[in-house]
């Protein structure tokens, strides 16, 4: 397990807003004047967003806040799951992605706090059973509009899940095709998104050989970003992801970083990735240890995996208070 380590030294409350945005005024006239050109919002472009925020952004309109909205009573979900801080996650089904985007992280940056992103539309879907963007230009239009939705705002990314994983799923001509576009994502976030870090997901412990995906990410330019993302919506102890990470790692030669999620992993994995039974919440996100940068949540715990398991009817994202009560519970 990683040694968590307390938050940096940042300043607190409304004096530490002000006196951010003060040196963010500084640094943006400084920019002006070497570059002639104005910059979009207020923000230093430190490429630490951590150093501009203070924790994680619990996003008021997530689905776990909106059902503890109708029901108050239940104040052990409002605690344990509402109120702690997991992605929001944007797709085919954000619509306006640029407008969506930038109303999240300009909500997160008013509070001061760091808001957590997963971008999910890369054309075919997991393993070619549909969904995505529907084309490769579509899928560049796209991520560029996630791009400037965020601007210089301080934000993480974790970028396609499974993209890597399961590029198998895909017949070898479109291999090229995929890796492409994993790119042309990379390059644009990494040059115009100063304050984000990026991660690239990499899968998780069953992934396959650690050296071939190291080898996937090298070619989607994981150089280029801050790292990559293990154990994105699975089950997977932090423990294990950590010991992958490290192979994953060591294989790249070093030079980058990783992130796990968290959300659901208190109990381990069965085997299962879709809704399983005893799955327990994991600990909540925070900042840890070298190489691992952050404990997340990239799931709201609650949400379906899909039709199965605990809840055979319920579809994808869906909220369920059954299945968060049984990770609040661990049965």
């Amino acid at each position: 397990m990683p040694t968590l380590r307390p938050d940096r030294a940042r300043p607190q409350g409304r004096a530490g807003r002000v006196g951010r945005l003060v040196a963010a005024g500084l640094a943006l006239s400084a920019a002006l004047l070497a570059f002639g050109r104005p910059e979009p919002g207020l923000a230093e472009a430190t490429g630490d967003p951590l150093k501009l925020t203070d924790g994680f952004y619990v996003d008021p309109a997530s689905a776990a806040a909106a059902y503890v909205r109708r029901h108050p009573e239940d104040t052990e979900l409002a605690s344990k799951i509402a109120g702690q801080a997991s992605a929001r996650w944007f797709g085919v089904w954000s619509g306006d992605v640029k407008a969506a985007v930038a109303t999240y992280t300009m909500a997160a940056d008013r509070a001061g706090k760091l808001p957590v992103l997963v971008a999910d539309n890369l054309p075919g879907g997991p393993c070619g059973v549909g969904g995505g963007a529907a084309s490769e230009a579509a899928y560049r239009a796209w991520i560029g509009g996630l791009s400037d939705g965020i601007g210089v705002r301080p934000a993480v990314v974790v970028l396609e899940p499974d993209a890597l994983a399961r590029l198998d799923c895909f017949p070898p001509a479109e291999w090229d095709g995929r890796i492409a576009m994993l790119k042309y994502a990379v390059g644009l976030l990494a040059a115009k998104n100063v304050n984000t870090w990026v991660y690239l997901d990499a899968g998780n412990v069953a992934s396959g050989d650690p050296k071939e995906m190291a080898r996937r990410l090298r070619l989607a330019d994981v150089g280029k970003v801050r790292g990559f993302a293990l154990n994105t919506a699975n089950y997977y102890t932090t423990a294990q992801s950590v010991t992958r990470g490290t192979a994953i790692l060591q294989a790249l030669g070093g030079g980058s970083h990783f992130i796990v999620d968290t959300s659901r992993n208190g109990n381990g994995s069965n085997g299962s990735s879709c809704n399983p039974p005893a799955r327990k919440l994991g600990t909540a996100p925070v900042e840890a240890a070298s190489p691992v940068d952050l404990q997340l949540w990239l799931r709201t715990p609650g949400e379906s995996d899909g039709p199965c398991g605990l809840t055979p009817t319920l579809p994808v994202r869906t909220f369920s208070a059954v299945l968060a009560h049984h990770l609040i519970a661990g049965t």
